[in-house]
């Protein structure tokens, strides 16, 4: 386990990256990656949204061009206090400080997840992905973005001491392992040479569906 795939450490991390967050974000996950993501997504008009680990709200930011139902989590005081500043606490977004691990939500509750940037702190990434299947509802879509495994056999090993870095294989063991049946894994890149995100877009199993797990439809 990495040393930021720790609760504390992550926090302390963000009291201290929230003040450039925004500055060195677009360097990794950058406007035209969100809105290629947001396609993938497919929410509509009205849909209520969870946005987990929304951080500063940039991928927020980019879910309300699509619906104004939109409620943001995060267990850093500091980066939230960014998005208040953007959005305020209640005004266009339903904010929570709380735990991916152990969403304060009732099942069923949001038509659609997303958490981009955030399953690489997660201690127990397979526990938190239950949970998003949990408050989703059945047939909703969940899209996840995280850190794509390095290549490099040094970087790798630079990678796995400080976070979670995974590759498809390991995606899918993930998401099989809490209860997807339908995902599909594509990588995205802000230009050659700069770090890889790999983007999980699954949809929550309808009740009574087969356990076997198969590919989504390409949304585009």
């Amino acid at each position: 386990m990495g040393v930021l795939e720790d609760k504390a450490r992550a926090r302390l991390f963000y009291k201290y990256l929230s003040r450039v967050y925004d500055t060195i974000n677009p360097f990794i996950w950058n406007e035209e990656m969100r809105d290629e993501a947001l396609e993938w997504f497919g929410i509509e008009a009205g849909d209520r949204v969870l946005d987990v680990g929304c951080g500063t709200g940039f991928a927020t930011e980019g879910l309300l061009e699509h619906t104004d139902d939109v409620w943001g989590l995060d267990q850093s005081a500091h980066q939230l206090e960014k998005a208040f500043g953007k959005f305020g606490k209640r005004d266009r977004v339903n904010f929570h400080r709380g735990d991916a691990e152990r969403l304060p939500f009732a099942d069923d509750s949001f038509d659609a997840y997303w958490s981009s940037g955030s399953i690489e702190y997660w201690p127990d990434p397979v526990a938190a992905l239950r949970e998003a299947r949990r408050v989703t509802k059945p047939g909703g879509p969940v899209l996840v973005v995280g850190p794509d495994y390095p290549k490099s056999t040094a970087f790798a090993r630079l990678a796995d001491a400080i976070m979670l870095f995974y590759d498809e294989a390991e995606a899918d063991r993930m998401f099989a392992e809490a209860g997807f049946q339908a995902f599909e894994h594509r990588i995205q890149q802000r230009a050659p040479g700069t770090p890889r995100a790999i983007t999980t877009i699954a949809r929550v199993p309808e009740s009574g569906a087969e356990t076997a797990a198969d590919p989504i439809p390409d949304p585009r």
